[in-house]
């Protein structure tokens, strides 16, 4: 067994730092245990639907639905990328760019949640036209090629890192609101923090397998030792939940339309990066056509998810991380982790079971796992010639990226509806930034990004 999994030196070398190769198979038994770690690596799967809901005065049975249409939606679009059109280790789930935009615009008057999923759902099938290849070449592609830049790749994992840290940190601490705020929420993040970083390093090439789900028992059951975990919102539920289609009406507007088109676009190009990423850890040759597929499916996704009232699909970066940590890259790790998130979709006592792990437990080890994705960003830019031309553009993008995050709200509210949005997305404001100072600066330049 042993043999099987770890062989000879030179084949390792070949498939970078991964143990387990990308195309490379497990046992059931430790595909169980990857699949069910994956699930839990996602905390916008478990913080989205439930702030959703709440938001919108929604009743627990909605809330539920909301629960399991997401699980279906991501355990679908996972299993697609895993042994379709992209062949990655990629998990997929909830976009926070898209849970603000449909909590904005539900929340105007003369909007509502008919038109944020309809304008949506519009913006996904629009988003999915430019990513199909024609002739080896789509709109999407042509972002692809530039991540073979160090600058590029770099700067935008570093990005999409900022603005996916809105459901880490804050959601470990909590708010007055919270219960256990705040010593009790700490501490129990705190616990499972140790553990997973603890079973990482040293628990060895098996535990180590099993480190973020090590992490979240043991976090969970310190929690509990303090704030009471009811089991009523598991009674109280079905079993089985069946998609409806647009369960809040259909309608749209342009203007929102447009809105989602532009958060769409630095969710794609922030995957195209970690795309980049995964293929470079595996050394598995990927080609910009192929990061396009894999946006495609990522789209196709997201219109599926609007059309049962959920959210879009991106790429999770805590699971990259989780792929580093536990050196498994195996595509049929995620492919069990879709069929368990199909499978819990379609069963919402299961569901609201895993709702009951606290989320300041999960995004304690979201916040270490975001942090190791953030600093291979780091790495690949040690690669980079830092001429002045690539630090004009890597720190005006970097700054305007971060910068947008700490727009005071009362100046957001005079602004109109899309910089308002715009602005609180570093991937979009950042990621602009960069890739035109890159082709106004750099064009022509032959070094100025060398790879050493």
């Amino acid at each position: 067994m042993a043999q099987a999994l770890l062989p000879a030196a030179t084949a390792t070398a070949e498939r970078g730092i991964f143990d387990v190769g990308i195309n490379e198979k497990l046992p059931l038994n430790q595909l169980l245990i990857l699949g069910f770690q994956n699930v839990f690596g996602m905390p916008g799967m478990f913080v989205f639907p439930g702030l959703f809901g709440r938001a919108f005065n929604m009743s627990p049975e909605q809330i539920a639905y909301l629960y399991g249409m997401i699980f279906l939606v991501s355990g679908f679009t996972t299993c697609f990328q895993s042994v379709g059109l992209l062949r990655l280790p990629i998990t997929q789930g909830p976009y926070v760019g898209s849970f603000v935009g449909l909590l904005v615009l539900g929340q105007l008057p003369d909007a509502g949640l008919a038109v944020a999923f309809g304008s949506f759902f519009i913006a996904c099938v629009i988003w999915a036209v430019l990513a199909i290849p024609v002739r080896n070449m789509s709109f999407i592609a042509l972002f692809g090629k530039f991540f073979e830049n160090r600058l590029i790749s770099g700067v935008m994992v570093i990005l999409s890192m900022m603005q996916i840290a809105i459901v880490s940190m804050p959601n470990w601490i909590g708010g007055p609101q919270t219960p256990g705020f705040p010593l009790v929420n700490f501490a129990a993040g705190f616990v499972a923090a140790v553990v997973f970083v603890g079973v990482t390093i040293w628990g060895g090439v098996w535990l180590r397998r099993a480190a973020l789900l090590s992490a979240l028992i043991v976090g969970t059951v310190f929690y509990a030792c303090f704030i009471p975990m009811s089991f009523a919102p598991v009674a109280s539920v079905p079993w089985l939940v069946a998609p409806k289609f647009f369960p809040f009406g259909f309608a749209m507007r342009w203007d929102a339309v447009l809105v989602f088109v532009l958060a769409l676009v630095p969710a794609s190009i922030g995957s195209m990066a970690l795309y980049h990423v995964v293929a470079g850890w595996g050394n598995e040759p990927i080609t910009p056509v192929r990061m396009s597929e894999g946006c495609f499916a990522a789209a196709m996704g997201s219109a599926l998810g609007a059309m049962v009232g959920t959210f879009s699909m991106q790429i999770y970066p805590d699971n990259v991380g989780l792929l580093r940590t536990t050196r498994v890259g195996s595509r049929y790790a995620t492919f069990a982790a879709g069929i368990t998130l199909f499978v819990l979709g379609c069963c919402v006592k299961f569901d609201m079971l895993l709702v009951l792990v606290p989320v300041v437990v999960i995004s304690a080890a979201a916040t270490i796992l975001f942090g190791i994705v953030m600093v291979h960003g780091i790495h690949l830019l040690h690669e980079v010639e830092w001429n002045d031309r690539n630090l004009v553009v890597a720190g005006s993008a970097l700054m305007i990226g971060l910068g947008g995050l700490f727009v005071p709200p009362e100046a957001l509210q005079k602004l109109p509806l899309l910089f308002q949005l715009v602005l609180k997305q570093s991937a979009i404001t950042g990621g602009v930034t960069l890739f035109v100072l890159h082709w106004l600066l750099n064009r022509g330049q032959t070094s100025a990004v060398e790879e050493k």
